[in-house]
């Protein structure tokens, strides 16, 4: 009998806290568990089987037995079944999110620890983006057939704006720049061209003496191979010599390209970077002709 006892006290521990433990479910305040166990106040504890009409009682080490299914008024009643914590009435009444407003939704969104933590990669993100764009690199779409056969209308490419400062420009780069303001006076300041950025090639560098005669260049009185260049020239220019700071450049279609050749010599300052690939479209990714 002694052992039988054992059992189930053992039981009557052990299986209820483990109920208790797997039930997740939200059950209200005034819900009272029948034939289970709760604690009272004082670090009582109470277990009641229904099926006989005997409760068991626990208190401190010893145990204690009630005749009847009925509350005597010396069980504690557990005011927290299921171990709920900050029951609240409200809650029935609270918004489920799909049921809000857009507006309330934001809200709720930036309110919960969820978004707090979007906003924080967001904006980490973009910053990095950004500092990326202005610093390191950006990309460039072509907007016109300046550059042919080297770009076509609607390649994409990225311009690096890092080595323009440690090291000096070099002919046949391929360059994006500010115009200067002799292209500006030339397409009219109220023109949106004059505040777009151009893609040129660098074709003499400061201290260079360059000329174009009968279709060809010539640099310091050496003919330039120039396989990039969609035809020859149908003009004729120079010789003249770049100026210190300065650069000429030319687009690689000679014949259908506003260029040096027309509006002048390029301040270096005004080099925003270096094209140094292709990246759209696909069948176009590369780098050919840009060096």
């Amino acid at each position: 009998m002694a052992s039988v006892m054992r059992v189930v006290c053992l039981a009557a521990v052990l299986f209820p806290s483990a109920v208790l433990a797997f039930n997740s479910r939200v059950v209200p305040r005034h819900t009272q568990f029948r034939g289970s166990s709760s604690f009272g106040k004082g670090g009582k504890y109470s277990t009641r089987h229904h099926d006989n009409g005997v409760t068991d009682r626990r208190t401190g080490g010893g145990l204690f037995m009630n005749n009847g299914g009925n509350n005597d008024g010396d069980t504690p009643i557990d005011p927290n079944p299921g171990g709920l914590n900050k029951w609240s009435d409200d809650d029935d009444n609270k918004k489920s999110f799909k049921d809000m407003s857009f507006f309330e939704q934001i809200q709720e969104w930036f309110a919960s620890d969820e978004g707090k933590e979007d906003v924080k990669t967001y904006t980490v993100s973009l910053s990095v983006a950004l500092l990326l764009r202005l610093l390191i690199i950006e990309p460039r779409y072509i907007p016109s057939l300046s550059m042919y056969p080297t770009f076509e209308v609607g390649d994409q490419l990225a311009v690096e704006k890092v080595t323009k400062r440690i090291r000096p420009f070099n002919r046949n780069e391929v360059v994006v720049f500010n115009p200067p303001e002799t292209f500006r006076e030339i397409v009219g300041q109220s023109s949106r061209k004059s505040k777009e950025a151009l893609i040129k090639r660098i074709v003499a560098v400061e201290g260079d003496q360059v000329e174009v005669k009968g279709g060809k260049l010539f640099v310091n009185g050496v003919r330039q191979e120039e396989p990039f260049t969609a035809e020859d020239a149908e003009y004729q220019f120079g010789p003249v010599v770049v100026p210190s700071g300065d650069v000429l450049v030319l687009g690689d279609n000679r014949n259908h390209s506003l260029d040096g050749h027309i509006w002048g010599f390029l301040p270096a300052e005004n080099v925003i970077g270096r094209a140094v690939f292709v990246y759209w479209p696909p069948w176009r990714v590369g780098n050919t002709g840009m060096f």
